[in-house]
């Protein structure tokens, strides 16, 4: 087997490099700490709706979250989420409305997490991936799932609580597995889902199950999917992945077999691909690099030993 050098070894994966912010959980019960934060000059607040925020590119090139003073702020009490605060005490707020705000300047324009998560600083990808990730839980979950009563919010955005029953629901986060499979010849394993265009591969996915562990999600998984076994597995990365509510477990995954049999419901096509295969299949347009925010290019650049072609995202 042919070894090869990760160049690509000290790159963060996307969503995950640090961004500076202290969740602050302990303020989320304290309601008048949280109105002083709100009320205070130097508290910051952006909207985010339906998954979409206001991004803005500055003079210098790059690209913000527009944010504004809470004295700017459009009026909601109850969908006002707390994010937590930075290293100069600066406090952050989301606020869920059903629409984005309108700019007098007309330089800003809505973007969801794919998008703008490529191109903010890690501070402000991460209070936007935490405000994403509550407001699709916030939106799904109104409901108490015990009695069906209307629930509440509280806890500055992290709870709900049922004034009926008395139960208390918090924001849920769904385990999934994402491998890149290798085999004894060192190629890699990917495949094309049902849904996707030609020529688009990635790693294979998939959500862990109720009583499985992680690393028997990643071998069902494989196996369900394209029908190779699967032996050691090892863990790489995480990523939050807000889409709507998915925390991805990143691995390498060694293979037992390769006689490819695909599902042909979650997966359309699969193909083992060695390095100089997969690149001239990426020089040829045969097959599109899934270089984005996605943890799948990582797994495939550790692999591959250097960057993927950026010639589209997902």
């Amino acid at each position: 087997m042919t070894t090869w050098t990760d160049h690509t070894a000290d790159r963060p994966v996307s969503l995950t490099a640090p961004s500076g912010i202290d969740r602050a959980a302990h303020h989320r019960l304290d309601e008048a700490w949280l109105a002083a934060a709100w009320s205070h000059p130097s508290t910051r607040c952006f909207v985010v709706s339906g998954g979409q925020v206001l991004i803005d590119e500055t003079a210098d090139g790059s690209t913000e979250l527009v944010m504004t003073p809470t004295f700017e702020a459009p009026v909601t009490e109850a969908h006002r989420y707390f994010l937590g605060s930075d290293e100069d005490g600066v406090s952050y707020f989301a606020l869920q409305k059903d629409s984005l705000p309108g700019r007098m300047d007309d330089s800003a324009r809505p973007a969801g997490l794919r998008e703008a998560g490529l191109l903010l600083s890690p501070r402000q990808a991460g209070l936007m991936v935490h405000a994403v990730a509550l407001e699709n839980w916030q939106r799904l979950h109104r409901f108490c799932s015990r009695c069906g009563e209307r629930t509440v919010i509280a806890a500055a955005g992290h709870i709900r609580r049922c004034p009926a029953c008395g139960a208390e629901h918090y924001p849920r986060t769904d385990p999934a597995v994402i491998m890149a499979v290798i085999d004894d010849h060192d190629r890699i394993l990917l495949g094309r889902q049902v849904h996707w265009p030609e020529g688009r591969f990635s790693t294979l996915a998939g959500f862990v199950e109720p009583g499985e562990s992680i690393e028997q999600s990643v071998r069902r998984e494989v196996h369900e999917e394209v029908g190779i076994g699967v032996g050691e597995v090892e863990y790489v990365a995480s990523q939050p992945w807000p889409f709507p509510s998915s925390l991805m477990l990143g691995f390498t995954a060694r293979a037992t077999t390769t006689e490819i049999d695909v599902d042909g419901e979650e997966i359309h096509e699969a193909r083992w691909f060695s390095r100089d295969e997969l690149r001239a299949a990426f020089e040829s347009g045969e097959v599109l690099p899934p270089y984005g925010i996605s943890i799948a290019a990582r797994l495939i650049e550790r692999w591959y030993g250097k960057d993927l072609p950026a010639r589209n995202t997902f």
